[in-house]
Order: structure tokens, then sequence, then C-alpha cells
């Protein structure tokens, strides 16, 4: 796997009929290690370990229904209220972080209404704060660390 733009993480892996899995410690399973995988593992423990979001506020690869279409989100960060804080879009670290990858999250976001987004392929990573007011993005120089 790619070396990510992360601080260096322990994780669990075993091997598994010639297949490397991850063990995930949000949903508590071992999950097959790819390439988009191993860049989401390191989101939650950057999340976790350097920003100290509460693990019980984080969710990981879960279902959401925007217009009738059924799509998967990567990660979320929950307020205490149950309002969403953050939501992480993550691509495996070839894939090019583009506006089509944008208008995926903001996508998304229409139906999760976040206070932060994150979009990162392992490599670059973009957080931006909604003005929701203004209609607009405000990009960030780095994710605030929770409160």
């Amino acid at each position: 796997m790619h070396t990510l733009n992360f601080p260096q993480y322990s994780f669990r892996l075993k091997n598994s009929e010639n297949k490397i899995a991850v063990f995930d410690e949000l949903r508590k399973k071992f999950i097959l290690l790819t390439p988009e995988e191993w860049v989401r593992q390191h989101v939650v423990q950057f999340l976790l370990q350097e920003k100290r979001f509460p693990k019980s506020l984080l969710n990981v690869e879960k279902q959401l229904k925007i217009h009738d279409l059924v799509k998967r989100y990567d990660i979320i960060a929950y307020q205490p209220d149950g309002g969403i804080h953050l939501v992480v879009e993550c691509k495996a670290a070839s894939v090019p972080i583009t506006q089509e990858t944008f208008d995926q999250i903001a996508r998304y976001n229409l139906a999760l209404q976040s206070k932060y987004l994150m979009v990162t392929n392992g490599l670059q990573h973009y957080f931006c704060r909604l003005d929701y007011e203004n209609e607009r993005y405000d990009f960030l120089p780095d994710l605030p660390e929770w409160v």
C-alpha cells in the first residue's frame, strides 16, 4: 500500500485466503484492504488521534438516500445532538481529487447538512466549512480539533 500523507499509525492486519484485511475499530471487524480502505482507515485514525473526535460519534460506510438514489458515504462525524459535524469522502491514493469529487460530496451533503467537509486521497487533503447563509464553502488549511 502507498505511504500516505498522514502520521504513521498501527493497524491490525490479517491474511486470509491470500487477501489482506485490516481491522476497523469502528465497525469492529476485519475489512478487505483495498487502496480506498487504506485511506479510510488512516482518516479514522487521524480523526481519533490527531483531531480528538470521540469514537462514539464516528460512523463509517453507511447508506444514505438522495432523491431516490442509494449512495454510500465514507465517514461521518456526528454532533452530540445528532446533527452532522463532518462528512469525509475518501479516494484511493491513485485517484486524483477533481471537481467531480467535490460534486459528489456536495450531493451527499444536500441530505446530510454537515458543518465541515473533508476530501482526501491520502496524499492531498481538502477541508472546508460550509457557510449556508452565503451558500459557499470556506476552504480551511486544516480541520479544527473536536471541541
